[in-house]
């Protein structure tokens, strides 16, 4: 199924939208739930990380599109963004949020169609598996292929990913069972090691592709080595 976000405050355009929608879902056989947000606010507020696309009008009375898309990127780095405006001068600013691209209102069903075809075809050829955090400050939905490693910190979990560290409260066993056939092993009671990061080992020392150094403890590092055989091996 794919969820697709609506914010724009003009009601009966979030109406005729949802329509076009509804009818591109029926004539290609798609499953597709909408969401609707009536202003920027809203929209970061309420945001749902299940969220795969959002039509994102730029012109709005209390926050503006191009506001709520710079939060929604602080949150959700993979969704992707159409924006709706009225002015062509603001196409070019919005993608600086890495939006998909923008299309002048009124839209017709013709346009709605290819942008969708279009959108439809890269997304299932570059979608990706990515994980749901969750900590007092929101809900984040990140690429695994993002995560370079996981440590405990302050009895949580600490993510290090390529835009932010993300702090999560699932423990260290939870996150292993979770990660265990995705390209993820357990090196050291504290640390979590995505193998994609993995430059080379150098006695119990993981050097990782960033620059960075984590460590390998003496109990793990057979099991550890024969994952990362095993997967380089896949690469080489």
């Amino acid at each position: 199924m794919i969820h697709i976000g609506i914010c724009d405050d003009e009601r009966d355009f979030v109406v005729y939208l949802s329509g076009l929608l509804n009818r591109y879902a029926e004539e290609m056989g798609e499953e597709i739930k909408v969401t609707v947000y009536y202003d920027g606010m809203e929209l970061v507020e309420r945001y749902d990380t299940t969220i795969d696309l959002i039509f994102l009008d730029i012109q709005m009375r209390l926050v503006s599109g191009l506001r709520a898309a710079e939060h929604i990127r602080q949150m959700d780095e993979k969704v992707s963004i159409i924006f709706l405006t009225t002015l062509t001068q603001y196409g070019l600013e919005g993608y600086k949020y890495q939006a998909t691209n923008y299309i002048i209102k009124p839209l017709k069903y013709v346009r709605l169609k290819s942008e969708m075809d279009g959108w439809m075809k890269k997304h299932r050829r570059e979608e990706s598996p990515a994980l749901v955090i969750s900590n007092d400050t929101g809900k984040y939905r990140v690429a695994l292929r993002s995560i370079s490693y996981i440590e405990t910190f302050n009895r949580n979990l600490l993510f290090h990913t390529e835009q932010e560290n993300i702090i999560c409260y699932k423990s260290m066993k939870e996150m292993e069972q979770e990660l265990w056939d995705k390209g993820f092993v357990r090196c050291h009671t504290s640390y979590i090691v995505n193998l994609f990061y993995v430059k080379g080992i150098k006695k119990l020392d993981i050097v990782l592709i960033t620059g960075e150094i984590i460590p390998l403890s003496q109990p793990k590092r057979k099991e550890f080595m024969e994952r990362l055989a095993d997967y380089w091996g896949d690469f080489v």
